[in-house]
């Protein structure tokens, strides 16, 4: 029979007396973790917009990172842009899901409720930024690059044949486009704040050339951390 420590998680509806939903220590880890690293997410978003410049890059950590105010209105490396709503959605059901995982877990399986807390908090963190930062974008014709989305803050009227968009979320430094290189209507959207630039390189490419933030890590790291609960929970159950 397997021990404790070689539980899996257990299927819903069967769940132990050593099921983590019903100990306390278990909840402290997970809220505790979750809520530590999204204050550590938001807070640094919010030190990066408001002490760099905008077009600022301060060097950071011996030189290997570099800090630079950067809006992305997609996912994760910068994929599916514009499409604010589903990644929302995909929000909700992705905390849904990491309850769900705790729920049916045991007490004892402890990196997985970390696991859990740090993917948890890098959901929270950019669906926050998603839902309340909200950025103004353009979306330019072949004149300027077929597809190039620009984000920033309006400056003055926009009705005119002369756009002026600045900085987010200062709108400082204007830039001006004319209407007719306009692939679509301006309009504003929910946008995320990374500022985390990897300044690695070989052969002259850069190993990472996304831009990230703590929200993001905490994902990728979660998830790495899960995979890694899985494949021992596979080969505790193998040896038994």
């Amino acid at each position: 029979m397997p021990t404790t420590d070689q539980k899996a998680v257990q299927p819903a509806g069967t769940a132990e007396p050593d099921s983590a939903i019903r100990y306390l220590w278990a909840h402290v880890l997970l809220w505790a973790t979750a809520g530590a690293t999204l204050a550590a997410d938001l807070w640094t978003k919010h030190w990066a917009f408001t002490e760099l410049g905008w077009d600022e890059a301060r060097e950071g950590f011996f030189g290997l990172v570099s800090y630079q105010r950067s809006l992305n209105d997609g996912a994760l490396f910068g994929m599916g842009q514009g499409l604010v709503s589903i990644f929302i959605i995909a929000s909700v059901l992705a905390v849904a899901f990491i309850l769900y995982f705790f729920g049916c877990s045991h007490r004892r399986q402890r990196l997985l409720h970390v696991a859990l807390a740090f993917i948890l908090a890098g959901a929270l963190g950019n669906m926050f930024d998603r839902t309340f930062m909200s950025a103004d974008r353009l979306v330019l014709t072949s004149s300027y690059g077929k597809g190039e989305r620009v984000l920033g803050r309006f400056v003055g009227d926009q009705n005119g044949d002369v756009i002026h968009l600045g900085s987010w979320p200062e709108g400082s430094h204007p830039q001006q486009f004319d209407r007719k290189c306009l692939a679509e209507p301006p309009r504003s959207i929910g946008v995320v704040r990374d500022f985390i630039k990897i300044e690695l390189q070989i052969a002259g490419r850069d190993v990472w050339p996304w831009v990230f933030n703590i929200a993001d890590t905490l994902l990728v790291v979660g998830v790495g951390m899960l995979l890694i609960t899985f494949a021992f929970d596979r080969r505790s159950s193998a040896k038994t």
